[in-house]
């Protein structure tokens, strides 16, 4: 059975969206699966029952405490042993749980990584990713999307061979192409740490390395299946995507009359890109559920702190997704022999 650990404190509208995206994922998960919900028990039975849902669907584990978002991520680790957050990553690091996700603090669910869950032996440094759709119903990797915002060529790298292994086990993509997000294709193009970053994925041999992409390029699946790039590059490309979701989707009452003034020239890529349903519904951080904790030992997910019931309904299914695909245990077999590293 594959326990699915989730927060029910952590976000800006947690618990009442918590429990009901459990309740949504309810009859989308496996029947192998379980739901284990942290938080205040006594509000947590309350919401159930508003929802007319029996509490025996889930397993709950009462906390009395929650970190806020304003919360110091480190200080609050130590002051509120008892809080949602902390209590889960505990029972995660025991195995009591297989996986755990949360909508609340990013900071503290970083602490709750490296210090209770812990980084993969030879990964410098873990980092957070998120699927990127690609039109045709598919989707590929970015990452980082805003933990490392300032990673050497060594930790680009290493995103290069985490980000395969991701891919290929949980997207179920064949020798994934890897690229690095750059201002050109040639290589030879970018500042310092793109060329050096370039060198060095060049050179690995357990990554199928197709060299640099354009920004413009990494929606299509033309050119690669997972984008390397820093933190601070890879967030800006994020929050654009979120974007472009909330423009798309105020233009929707435009488009009957729109499409039909203007549908000899645009209708052949109207169908296509801009009117393709299920990628504008998959661009939509909703239908994602947060952000993938890639190189520590265990499934780890980050929720949107905004995030609705349909967001955290995605998240543990992803989550589930995450578990089933072992992928923590094979970036521990692709890492075994690779000496730990400390970055300066």
């Amino acid at each position: 059975m594959l326990r699915i650990g989730i927060d029910a404190m952590g976000g800006d509208f947690a618990p009442e969206v918590a429990v009901e995206g459990a309740i949504m994922a309810l009859d989308k998960i496996d029947k192998d699966s379980r739901i284990v919900l942290f938080g205040d028990e006594k509000r947590l039975l309350e919401l159930l029952k508003e929802h007319k849902c029996p509490a025996d669907k889930f397993d709950i584990v009462g906390t009395t405490q929650v970190i806020e978002m304003g919360d110091h991520p480190a200080r609050a680790f130590v002051a509120k042993k008892d809080s949602s957050m902390v209590v889960g990553f505990n029972q995660l690091a025991e195995g009591k749980i297989d996986g755990f996700a949360s909508a609340g603090s990013t900071g503290a669910m970083m602490v709750g990584c490296t210090t209770i869950i812990g980084t993969i032996k030879g990964v410098i440094r873990p980092v957070i990713s998120t699927f990127m759709p690609i039109v045709m119903n598919r989707q590929g990797l970015i990452l980082d999307v805003g933990l490392n915002v300032d990673a050497k060529p060594e930790v680009l790298a290493q995103y290069g061979l985490l980000g395969s292994i991701f891919a290929e086990s949980v997207l179920k993509i064949e020798k994934p192409r890897v690229a690095l997000l750059n201002i050109g294709e040639e290589e030879g193009k970018g500042n310092a740490q793109a060329k050096a970053t370039y060198d060095l994925l060049k050179e690995m041999k357990n990554i199928n390395f197709v060299g640099n992409v354009e920004s413009s390029y990494i929606f299509t699946g033309k050119t690669c299946d997972v984008v390397v790039t820093d933190g601070f590059v890879g967030n800006v490309i994020l929050k654009m995507a979120e974007a472009m979701y909330r423009i798309n989707k105020r233009l929707r009452p435009m488009r009957p009359w729109l499409l039909e003034l203007l549908r000899p020239v645009l209708e052949p890529v109207c169908k296509k890109l801009y009117y393709h349903e299920n990628f504008w519904n998959a661009i939509n951080y909703e239908s994602i559920g947060g952000t993938i904790v890639i190189g520590v030992n265990k499934p780890v997910i980050i929720g949107h702190g905004g995030s609705s019931a349909k967001a955290i309904s995605s998240m543990i299914l992803a989550m589930e997704r995450n578990i089933a695909s072992g992928v923590c245990d094979k970036i521990r077999e692709a890492f075994k022999d690779v000496e730990p590293t400390t970055e300066a």
